[in-house]
């Protein structure tokens, strides 16, 4: 603090105003005699008045001792709260925690997650919400969600992403009626040519995780319409309007009769991981994150 008067000073005045006993006062905050005797003188020097009157038989506080008393353990207890909250919420695993997706099965996902951890932390209580292309970054920076479960690469300094929770391949969403959709798979380099949808609002540096930018025989991938949820997604692709690589469960979760989901034969793997606020972690966070990572350890597919 200023003028030299540090906190541990503040304490050591408080609990000997308390104590009046410089012995009693020193094993109270685990300090030596001679340590209360020469905080306390220091302080008096600072004020320039005496804070306590000593004798053989007793320790009282003078008028001025007992008016800066008066004046310091409100703020001083005010700090310790304020602390004392602060340590809760970081080292506690109740209230409320929002957990975020984008996609439709990993909804399902989150749901046994959250079935998990309140078995482990009753305390606590999950919110699952479903996010969009175009908002999850939005939403975690306006501390409307706790973390997200996301399906792309994340490198923003204000974020922390986990290690990847599993990963799964990829398939070509594609009108029933487009040229590829009989084929019994489809390589990169047949996205040459293709309107290939994008997510509104997304990074460039996101969306080249989900589609590269140029063939592995070095044609162009056209962008075509953007779009914000998975439903708009599938939409302009059942009308013919693009195609999208999506995870390879989607022909399971999202099977429409005017959609076909071609394998794709040479990557583009799927790599989902939760990320948050690195500020706002805290061991909900954690706890949570291992919660899914014993969910998925004990699934034999995790969607």
């Amino acid at each position: 603090m200023e003028g030299g008067v540090e906190r541990r000073d503040i304490e050591i005045f408080l609990t000997l105003a308390e104590e009046l006993h410089f012995g009693r006062t020193a094993e109270r905050l685990h300090v030596s005699t001679a340590r209360v005797s020469q905080t306390i003188k220091k302080l008096e020097r600072r004020i320039g008045a005496a804070l306590f009157e000593r004798t053989s038989r007793r320790v009282a506080l003078t008028p001025i001792g007992r008016r800066l008393e008066a004046d310091l353990r409100p703020a001083h207890r005010q700090i310790l709260d304020g602390v004392e909250r602060a340590v809760a919420a970081g080292r506690g695993i109740d209230g409320v925690l929002r957990a975020g997706f984008v996609g439709t099965a990993v909804g399902g996902l989150l749901h046994r997650v959250a079935a998990t951890f309140q078995n482990r932390h009753s305390a606590c209580r999950v919110q699952v919400v479903e996010t969009r292309y175009s908002d999850f970054l939005p939403l975690l920076r306006a501390d409307e969600v706790d973390l997200v479960l996301v399906p792309v690469r994340v490198d923003e300094p204000d974020l922390t992403a986990s290690p990847v929770l599993f990963s799964e391949p990829s398939v070509l969403a594609a009108s029933a009626r487009h040229r590829l959709a009989r084929r019994a798979s489809v390589t990169l380099d047949d996205l040459a040519g293709e309107q290939v949808l994008r997510p509104r609002g997304m990074p460039d540096y996101m969306d080249e995780s989900l589609v590269p930018r140029r063939t592995p025989g070095g044609a162009a991938v056209e962008r075509g319409l953007e779009f914000s949820t998975v439903q708009e997604m599938l939409s302009l692709i059942g009308a013919g309007m693009g195609v999208f690589p999506v995870p390879a469960h989607a022909s399971r979760y999202d099977t429409r009769p005017d959609i076909a989901y071609i394998p794709i034969s040479d990557g583009l793997i799927r790599e989902r991981r939760f990320i948050w606020r690195g500020a706002a972690e805290n061991n909900r966070i954690r706890a949570f994150t291992q919660a899914a990572r014993d969910v998925v350890a004990a699934s034999a597919e995790p969607l």
